[in-house]
């Protein structure tokens, strides 16, 4: 029987989990760095690992205004773009590079360091996952890649950040909301307790329309619950289909918290069926680990 592969440590914070690298062992810089000096502006593109896609407004302005009065008093750490010869990739700064950008300042003050593609997803996960302001949807996608790309379970990535495995079960559940709503979710125009809130509803349709009904009257999170709450004591039960007792409910519940998926208990008189869903080739196979204490 092949040897199990052997799990990283955890709670030692999220670089326990990510193989070690330039960047996460945070060595001297020596010659890796290079003086600062500037560049192009147009010869510097985001990092595409980056989770944060939605910068503030208002910070943004704030920014600029500092541009305009001091100049960029931090260079923007960048490493060489791989993929298109004479052009740069952000590792560190990008609001900076935004705010430079709205300027039309032709040229900033950059430093060089040499990053491989790999190290720039590690970058991007390791600097945004320790703040506290992405916004839902950016988390879960930033969870995402670390449990498809690093073989984690969602309890180890909890472990690594001080947050419970519910709490990312959670967060990644956001992703299977309607497109839109996710964007609604991400642009701040509803919270990500109304996206959770509006995951009861199957079709994708009704998540956007209750999603613009919740902007437009400003209805709170607590209202939303009660609203599904209601329509969905109110749907009419299949002939013959029997209710589900309040055990089997919290049941059906916990296990759903736990696989971070829907889980269905169907009972009989004498045996009953246990049904978990998955969506997507990664999904499944982060289920059965869990299934077998992986």
């Amino acid at each position: 029987m092949a040897e199990k592969t052997k799990k990283r440590g955890l709670g030692k914070g999220l670089e326990a989990l990510i193989p070690k690298s330039a960047l996460l062992e945070r060595e001297k810089e020596g010659n890796n760095l290079k003086a600062a000096h500037e560049i192009e502006i147009h010869k510097i593109h985001p990092n595409p690992h980056q989770p944060r896609k939605e910068f503030s407004k208002e910070s943004l302005e704030e920014l600029m205004t500092s541009i305009k009065k001091h100049g960029v008093l931090q260079p923007i750490l960048v490493t060489k773009n791989e993929n298109r010869k004479d052009t740069f990739v952000i590792i560190a700064g990008e609001r900076r590079w935004r705010a430079c950008k709205n300027l039309q300042i032709k040229k900033v003050p950059v430093l060089i360091k040499d990053f491989t593609e790999q190290e720039l997803l590690e970058v991007a996960l390791v600097e945004n996952l320790q703040r506290e302001n992405l916004n839902g949807i950016e988390e879960g996608k930033a969870y995402q890649h670390l449990i498809q790309n690093y073989n984690l379970t969602a309890n180890e990535v909890g472990e690594a950040l001080g947050k419970s495995r519910s709490y990312i079960t959670n967060i990644l559940r956001l992703l299977k909301l309607d497109p839109q709503v996710q964007q609604m979710v991400a642009e701040d125009r509803i919270t990500s307790g109304h996206g959770r809130a509006l995951l009861s509803l199957k079709e994708h349709k009704h998540q956007l329309d209750w999603a613009l009904k919740i902007e437009k009257e400003g209805l709170t999170v607590r209202q939303i619950e009660k609203f599904m709450q209601e329509a969905s004591a109110k749907k009419p039960r299949k002939p013959g289909k029997k209710e589900k007792n309040v055990e089997i409910t919290s049941i059906e519940e916990e296990l759903k918290s736990y696989f971070g998926t829907k889980v269905n208990i169907i009972t009989g008189r004498k045996k009953g069926k246990l049904e978990i869903e998955y969506y997507n080739p990664q999904d499944l196979e982060r289920i059965v680990g869990l299934l077998k204490g992986e």
